[in-house]
């Protein structure tokens, strides 16, 4: 189209001709958390004593593939559907367990790394910006601040080397691997509208998609990332 074409276009045909098409997903959070436990749950696992220094390896390649993929894909997932806790928190999460898996491979059984503390109290900062944008899911949101407290204590006792510190570390993980599965039940129980429902504290935003309309959910689309003109 030339340009004197463009000056004699009438006003609001541009936006007329405007399509945003959506994809429907499926609920990502599930997925995501039930890998999750398994993560924390096998590493927990090591810092109890329940299995030997020596079974590091297992655990760490098992996280490798296992959790750290299928949080990367409820990732990719999340972000097509523009939802921080699974999009950014997950992919954050997988990237921590992955460090976490290739730090254990490539060190002594049972030692300990201060760099490796003092990225995992980094990460765990870190991972409190996407838990603080869930203030409508207020399950997945405390599901990310307890993985940011276990990947800090975590941290603490990497720095340390204290046995207590790594206790405690340990605890928390079996802690956070309950709350993840009982997340990933909530969620999948309510994608698969289940007779049987268990409280995932939705609220305010929360509440909107399973409540309102197709008009009132896709109002403001335009000013979402990947539609806006800038990111």
């Amino acid at each position: 189209m030339s340009h004197s074409d463009a000056e004699h276009r009438p006003p609001g045909e541009p936006l007329r001709m405007t399509r945003i098409v959506l994809r429907p997903t499926g609920n990502p959070l599930p997925l995501g958390f039930m890998a999750l436990a398994v993560a924390t749950a096998g590493f927990s696992s090591l810092q109890l004593g329940v299995v030997g220094p020596d079974e590091g390896t297992t655990v760490a390649l098992a996280v490798l593939v296992l959790t750290v993929p299928l949080q990367l894909l409820s990732a990719v997932i999340g972000f097509g559907a523009r939802d921080p806790i699974a999009g950014t928190g997950m992919a954050m999460v997988s990237g921590v367990w992955a460090m976490i898996a290739v730090t254990t491979l490539t060190s002594p059984p049972g030692s300990t790394s201060p760099a490796l503390g003092v990225l995992l109290v980094t990460a765990s900062l870190a991972m409190l910006a996407p838990a603080a944008a869930a203030h409508g899911k207020l399950l997945a949101a405390a599901v990310m601040v307890g993985s940011a407290a276990r990947f800090a204590v975590t941290g603490i006792s990497e720095v340390t080397g204290s046995g207590a510190w790594e206790v405690a570390a340990g605890a928390l993980g079996l802690a956070l691997a309950a709350l993840a599965l009982y997340a990933a039940l909530g969620f999948v129980l309510e994608e698969v509208d289940h007779p049987v429902r268990l409280p995932v504290l939705r609220r305010g935003d929360g509440i909107k998609p399973l409540r309102d309309d197709m008009d009132e959910q896709v109002e403001g689309i335009a000013r979402a990332a990947g539609v806006r003109q800038q990111l």
